[in-house]
């Protein structure tokens, strides 16, 4: 449920936050009615946890020498660790570790001051059009989104979904008081706002998309996600 703001009045009365944030309920593809939802409410997210193990289980020893090559590229491009454990917040606001293939040098988080300057989105994203930070080996994983083959494990330990909203790396106490219906689900890899050609917008038009997907909670919109994030893959539709 999205909470509301009793001080805001608009022609004397409280609006929902869902009209008053132009968070969108039903567009074309994602916005399913009741009715013609394919499983949703206790159902639904009991199918989903199996979904997400049964899928983990078999993609990540499917793809496990393509994390083998991954790796090697990854130790003869740049000094540093294989792999990137970045704390972000997931259900209920709760911490976890989510896993990344290296794609940035090892001293990114430290260079983050320095390219300050250079951050094109609203606080409290942070996002550097042609980062240097990024190494040339990890532009290809980003790309083809070969980088996010880790967070199957997150999957697995019950951090993440494999749809869901993207976890962010900033605390829920950040966010603004409707950000947090998002949090009433488990994060996930691919979402609503990945795939429908909204690459760069800011973390509040974020929400809205990602309150909109829990608004329409089922399987069948899951499904499209999903499908639809295959095609963006293929497509190499990566993040930039």
């Amino acid at each position: 449920m999205i909470p509301q703001n009793k001080n805001i009045k608009i022609n004397g009365e409280v609006p929902e936050l869902r009209t008053l944030y132009q968070i969108p309920t039903l567009e074309p593809w994602f916005g399913i009615a009741a009715v013609a939802r394919l499983l949703s409410g206790s159902g639904y997210l009991f199918l989903k946890r199996v979904i997400d193990i049964s899928f983990s289980l078999f993609l990540l020893p499917a793809v496990a020498l393509i994390i083998l090559l991954c790796a090697v590229l990854i130790k003869l491009d740049s000094r540093g660790p294989i792999f990137y454990l970045q704390e972000r917040t997931g259900k209920g606001g709760k911490r976890f570790k989510m896993y990344k293939l290296r794609t940035m040098v090892p001293e990114a988080d430290t260079l983050k001051a320095k390219y300050s300057s250079l951050n094109a989105q609203s606080y409290p994203d942070f996002k550097i059009p042609n980062d240097p930070r990024i190494t040339m080996i990890g532009r290809i994983l980003r790309k083809t989104s070969l980088d996010e083959i880790p967070q199957f494990f997150n999957v697995l330990k019950g951090d993440m979904s494999v749809v869901g909203p993207r976890p962010t790396s900033f605390t829920a106490d950040t966010y603004e008081l409707w950000h947090t219906a998002r949090l009433e689900i488990r994060p996930g890899i691919t979402g609503l706002w990945q795939v429908s050609g909204r690459a760069d917008v800011d973390f509040t038009e974020r929400n809205r998309l990602d309150i909109a997907y829990r608004q329409n909670l089922s399987l069948w919109q899951d499904l499209k996600i999903m499908f639809r994030t295959i095609s963006a893959v293929i497509k190499c539709n990566g993040a930039k």
